[in-house]
């Protein structure tokens, strides 16, 4: 039985260009890239050098931190260059692949039969705990804690984000064997939300507790049902799973291999033909993003949505985590009279010479202009209006600039991630950098307290 969430406070940003419900596979990419920017917290300590021969599947590097926890290429071939900044801290690692690829082989492990430190020994040593989120802090999860429950959104509301229940047909077994095996992991419940609706194959899973999420964007993500459903107090852990990164550690146990395959929605107005492709992580964009072609050449390409994804390059590389890749026009014009003038063509939740409010299904053609300049915040009350979750936003937002541990705990600091403000930057009319507030509070209240 399902337990309904139904979100109130949102917005939709309905923007044209969703990939159309067509997969083809992307042209396997020469070389792959490994960002260690994905895995934020981690201090990795290399275990194999530059030039030398690895396996799909095969340790490249390791949390210095926690040694057991291994970082894996996606594909087999030579490790051609370890990209490095500034104190020759690793920042990328490319990966020639190989024409035919060859994997690490691990055992294969049947959930049910198998102890929690037997699941959690094979998911360190095969790359596939990178996979695993914890919360408070947003960074992977800590295999010496056992979390109170496990979330999974099989639900996506962000602008343009890959359809969950398309790209996860034909994937029951895989999911199935990933759920047992986290249930293995907690001493509480597996809470998966989809949409309310929608005819996802996630519904058919035992051992979780099945919520149905209906409203708009932010119902979709993760934080947003934690709230909801079980919100996290001062001394508590949660993990996070997404749908697509089941399915690798799925395949793991059912095949014993690290199998980097994912399905990426190519959407945006700038493509000509948005669709979905199959191809690998840590892939060159340009394998896909060609074959589908854009209208112009003034465009932002983001890896991820476009309200938390990371400006690239058709030459930069897929990001560890991200099922999206999205193009849109570039932002770089000047609007003259912009702000005193009556606007059709752009969204807002303000009504002052904005009229998106009358036409609430129309999708819009945006680009990347801030229309603004940042400025110091100013309190307007619009916050509050997009922002579901039982937190004040801009309290918690300035507590953070000021660097107020006791204030950041108290106003819930513990219960959010960096994604849980991307609507609100969005609507901000002083244009202030909330996702990177929230990162940046986040990290001292880690390395404070943490």
């Amino acid at each position: 039985m399902s337990k309904d969430i139904r979100i109130k406070k949102g917005l939709n940003i309905n923007l044209i260009g969703e990939a159309e419900k067509i997969t083809s596979k992307a042209v396997l990419s020469n070389v792959y890239a490994i960002n260690l920017q994905d895995f934020h917290g981690i201090t990795p300590k290399m275990l194999v050098k530059q030039g030398a021969e690895v396996k799909a599947g095969q340790p490249l590097f390791f949390n210095k931190d926690k040694e057991d926890m291994l970082f894996v290429s996606p594909v087999s071939g030579e490790l051609v260059e370890v990209v490095r900044g500034a104190r020759r801290r690793i920042l990328t690692l490319k990966i020639l692949a190989d024409k035919s690829q060859e994997f690490v082989e691990h055992e294969t492990i049947v959930p049910q039969n198998a102890s929690t430190e037997e699941i959690k020994a094979l998911l360190l040593k095969s790359g596939c705990w990178s996979f695993i989120k914890q919360r408070p802090y947003d960074i992977i999860a800590n295999p010496d804690v056992t979390p109170k429950a496990i979330f999974i959104s099989g639900y996506a509301t962000s602008p343009l984000s890959a359809d969950l229940d398309y790209i996860l047909q034909g994937k029951e077994k895989e999911l199935q064997a990933a759920i047992g095996a986290l249930a293995k992991l907690t001493s509480g419940k597996v809470h998966v939300s989809v949409g309310k609706g929608s005819q996802s194959v996630l519904e058919a899973m035992s051992g979780i507790e099945l919520h149905r999420v209906s409203g708009p964007h932010p119902a979709g993500l993760v934080g947003t049902q934690i709230n909801k459903i079980d919100p996290i107090n001062k001394g508590e852990v949660v993990w996070t799973v997404t749908p697509q990164d089941l399915v690798i550690i799925g395949e793991l146990l059912l095949s014993g291999k690290f199998n980097a395959e994912r399905i990426v929605a190519l959407a945006g107005s700038s493509v000509k033909e948005p669709k979905y492709y199959v191809t690998k992580i840590g892939a060159e964009i340009a394998t896909f993003l060609y074959a589908s072609g854009v209208n112009t050449e003034n465009f932002r390409l983001i890896n991820g949505d476009v309200l938390t994804g990371s400006q690239t390059t058709p030459n930069g590389y897929l990001g560890y985590y991200n099922s999206t890749v999205t193009a849109i026009p570039e932002g770089d014009d000047y609007e003259l009279f912009g702000w005193n003038k009556p606007v059709f063509d752009k969204i807002s939740t303000t009504r002052s010479l904005t009229f998106s409010w009358l036409t609430p299904n129309k999708k819009y053609d945006l680009n990347t202009n801030t229309n603004g300049e940042h400025r110091a915040f100013v309190v307007t009350g619009m916050y509050e209006k997009v922002f579901p979750l039982d937190i004040y936003p801009l309290q918690l937002l300035k507590a953070c600039m000021v660097k107020d541990l006791d204030e950041m705990e108290q106003l819930g600091l513990y219960e959010v991630a960096p994604e849980d403000f991307s609507l609100t930057e969005f609507i901000c009319i002083s244009k202030q950098p909330h996702q990177q507030i929230i990162r940046e509070g986040l990290d001292l209240l880690y390395k404070e307290i943490g």
